[in-house]
C-alpha cells in the first residue's frame, strides 16, 4: 500500500510541473485594458474598461481560472445612458499553440442604466469567448466576444472587444 501511495504522490509531483509548462504562458495572474464595439437594444456604441485574472494549468493544454472585469460604453438610447459594468467570470481555456489560447467563459453581470438622475442596476449572465495571443512570456493580446443577457425581459448586449494585458 506504501508503494502505491508513493507512486501516486511521485506521478502528481511530475505531472503537475508538465500541466504547467504545456499551459505555460497562460497560467498566473493577470491583467489588462479592453476596448472595442459595443450593442445593446439596436444602439451602437464603444466599451472600455479593464480586467483581471488568475489562470491555472488544469490539465495539459487546459487552463481554469476566475475572471473580474469593470467597464463602461458610450451606448446611449432613448435618453437612457449605459454606464459602469461589472462582471465576474470563470474562465475556460484550451492551448491551441504554445502562444494561442482559445477559451470560453460564463458569469455574472452588473450593468448600470441612468435616466433622468435616476440608476438602476440590472443584473444578467454574461458569456462568451475569445483567442489570446502571447507576445511575449509575460505581455498578451486578445480578442473575444460577450454577449450579456439581463432580468426583467431587458434584452441583451453583444461586445466585441481587444485587449492587451500583462502577466505577472
Amino acid at each position: 500500500m506504501k508503494t502505491v501511495i508513493f507512486a501516486a504522490l511521485a506521478a502528481a509531483a511530475v505531472s503537475a510541473p508538465a500541466f504547467a509548462q504545456d499551459a505555460a504562458p497562460f497560467t498566473g495572474p493577470r491583467a489588462g485594458v479592453t476596448l472595442g464595439y459595443d450593442k445593446i437594444g439596436g444602439q451602437d456604441g464603444f466599451a472600455y474598461g479593464v480586467s483581471a485574472g488568475y489562470d491555472l494549468a488544469v490539465a495539459p493544454r487546459i487552463t481554469f481560472g476566475p475572471e473580474v472585469s469593470f467597464s463602461d460604453s458610450t451606448v446611449e438610447e432613448g435618453g437612457v445612458d449605459v454606464s459602469r459594468d461589472l462582471a465576474a467570470s470563470v474562465r475556460l481555456g484550451y492551448v491551441v499553440t504554445p502562444r494561442v489560447l482559445a477559451f470560453g467563459k460564463v458569469g455574472y453581470a452588473d450593468t448600470r442604466f441612468e435616466a433622468a438622475g435616476t440608476n438602476i442596476n440590472y443584473e444578467g449572465v454574461r458569456y462568451g469567448g475569445g483567442v489570446e495571443f502571447a507576445v511575449t512570456g509575460n505581455t498578451y493580446i486578445s480578442a473575444e466576444y460577450q454577449r450579456s443577457e439581463y432580468e426583467d425581459g431587458l434584452g441583451g448586449r453583444d461586445a466585441g472587444v481587444v485587449g492587451i494585458g500583462f502577466r505577472f
